[in-house]
């Protein structure tokens, strides 16, 4: 068993930077592939980023690219989305997620733990 805890949402104006992070209790964190995705109002949940097991490889949404930068810190048990240029478009409810595989995926249905969520507001 998983648990997530999202922290470092807020609101940012247009062009700006935020840190989201993301607290994992459990073993063998280092083993699982972690994602983040977001959720816009009236929208599905969609894939932004995921990591490997080991933190090398990553992943990323055509949207997000060259602007967010996910990254993992496994002797803390953390992982990182790093957004810079934020647009009134990311504006969203960001979630971390889990998978118990060490190689990522850009597919809700294959993670099995989630965090709560934190708001990112992006204002024009």
């Amino acid at each position: 068993q998983v648990q997530l805890v999202e922290s470092g949402g807020g609101l940012v104006q247009a062009g700006g930077s935020l840190r989201l992070s993301c607290a994992a209790s459990g073993r063998a964190f280092r083993l699982y592939a972690l994602g983040w995705f977001r959720q816009a109002p009236g929208k599905e949940r969609e894939f932004v980023a995921s990591v490997t097991g080991g933190g090398v490889g990553t992943s990323y949404a055509d949207s997000v690219k060259g602007r967010f930068t996910i990254s993992r810190d496994n002797a803390e048990n953390t992982v990182y989305l790093q957004m810079n240029s934020l647009k009134p478009e990311d504006t969203a409810v960001y979630y971390c997620a889990a998978r118990n595989n060490y190689y990522t995926s850009r597919r809700t249905d294959e993670y099995a733990w989630w965090g709560q969520g934190i708001q990112v507001t992006v204002s024009s």
